[in-house]
């Protein structure tokens, strides 16, 4: 690889990690047709590299990188703003495609994860993307996996171009808030960036049809969906906004994932901008919250007790504890939705109860069987042969034995 090329690739990956939405969805394989078996990165079987897990657990590795880091905005968490004094590079439409079908073809990935800083207008950024991907299909006929960051400002028409090459595509919110963004990042709008999702979540759903009224099926687009991705700690918005942001976001514009990027201070920062790193256990306990508001059955003002999530225990824990009247819960009764708020249960646990109690009583040698946390368990469930002490969940130190070792911070003065 040509030294220059190289130091291209070295700028814009390490210019890219900053984006936490790398996924890669649950878009499937690309099958190769009828008319080109020969289609290279289909799924079936260093520099720039991210590794990504798809739901069903798999791990893929992803080029992760940006086609340019000049950018025309001044957005100031971004370490590629306008203003900042990083090094920059660009590469062109052709040397993307051919650094992607290098990687594939050397085994070292399984798609690519594409954004870029606004060079020019954003339907010129845009554009230029699009070019990437629909090259990489079109003419290398290239199968594996891309997701693309779209931009909001981009036409309408790009954007769903955009999605007829792409498996996922992504707009990043940034801030939960219009307020939020006119402060850190004033070039950009909530209402634009709504709009963007909204246009996406139309052509998603005018694809998904079986077949049209021709009697033939629409192409594919975004198979994947659409994710965004939120900062949290660079701004004073509090848990409840930020949930709440996301609530919105899946029941509104139908997004597939919401991504929490706890702020870490950058080279060269703006003067707005806290000196401190936003603490990583809240960046977990969003994703914690997230996946109970999507998944469990929980309601968001259940999850928060006030403004933050608990960051001493996990938010299915901290529902518990503040609701110790309702448990200890029979396995061998209970319903699906009050089995998911049992601390300890996952979905696939509780799917596995249901389907035991269609033939016997759980047991508690069932429940050592599938190697369950009992431990955490214990206080909070019955079975046919063991119930808790009565007194257990009403102690005063009840709470005090699911409490964490504090871990002190890296660095800390």
């Amino acid at each position: 690889m040509h030294d220059k090329l190289i130091q291209k690739l070295e700028i814009l990956s390490d210019a890219a990690k900053y984006d936490a939405s790398c996924a890669s969805g649950s878009a499937g394989k690309r099958k190769a047709g009828k008319t080109d078996k020969t289609g290279i990165g289909s799924l079936t079987g260093g520099t720039g590299i991210c590794h990504s897990f798809t739901p069903d657990g798999r791990c893929v590795s992803l080029l992760k990188i940006l086609m340019t880091n000049y950018c025309i905005y001044d957005c100031h968490y971004c370490i590629n703003r306008v203003s900042s004094s990083v090094q920059r590079a660009r590469f062109t439409v052709k040397e993307t495609v051919d650094l992607t079908l290098n990687f594939y073809k050397r085994n070292y990935i399984e798609g690519l994860f594409l954004s870029s800083g606004i060079v020019g207008s954003p339907d010129l950024t845009m554009e230029s993307m699009v070019r990437i991907a629909k090259s990489l299909r079109l003419d290398h006929g290239f199968k594996g996996y891309i997701h693309l960051k779209t931009i909001p400002n981009a036409s309408p028409e790009l954007q769903a171009e955009a999605g007829l090459y792409a498996d996922r595509l992504s707009i990043n919110v940034e801030m939960p808030t219009q307020p939020s963004l006119n402060k850190y990042a004033p070039e950009k709008d909530l209402g634009a960036i709504h709009s963007a999702m909204n246009t996406l979540k139309e052509k998603i759903a005018e694809h998904k049809v079986d077949k049209t009224h021709t009697g033939k099926r629409p192409p594919r687009f975004a198979p994947g969906g659409q994710s965004t991705q939120m900062i949290i700690g660079a701004d004073g918005s509090n848990d409840k906004v930020i949930l709440g942001t996301s609530v919105k976001l899946y029941s509104q514009q139908k997004l597939r994932r919401v991504y929490y990027s706890a702020f870490s201070p950058i080279p060269d920062a703006s003067e707005v901008l806290p000196l401190k790193p936003a603490p990583l256990i809240r960046e977990h306990r969003l994703y914690q919250a997230d996946w109970l508001l999507r998944f469990y059955g929980f309601k968001l003002d259940e999850i928060l007790h006030d403004d933050m999530l608990d960051m001493d225990h996990d938010p299915k824990l901290a529902w518990a504890l503040r609701n110790r009247h309702v448990f200890p819960i029979d396995l061998n009764k209970a319903d699906k939705l009050m089995l998911l708020r049992v601390p300890g249960l996952g979905a696939r646990t509780v799917q596995k109860i249901l389907t035991i109690r269609r033939y016997a009583k759980l047991s508690w040698m069932d429940l050592t069987k599938m190697r369950l946390p009992l431990q955490k368990l214990k206080p909070f469930i019955s079975v046919s042969d063991y119930s808790p002490n009565i007194h257990l969940l009403d102690s005063n130190n009840f709470e005090l034995q699911f409490k964490q070792p504090k871990q002190f911070e890296l660095f800390s003065a």
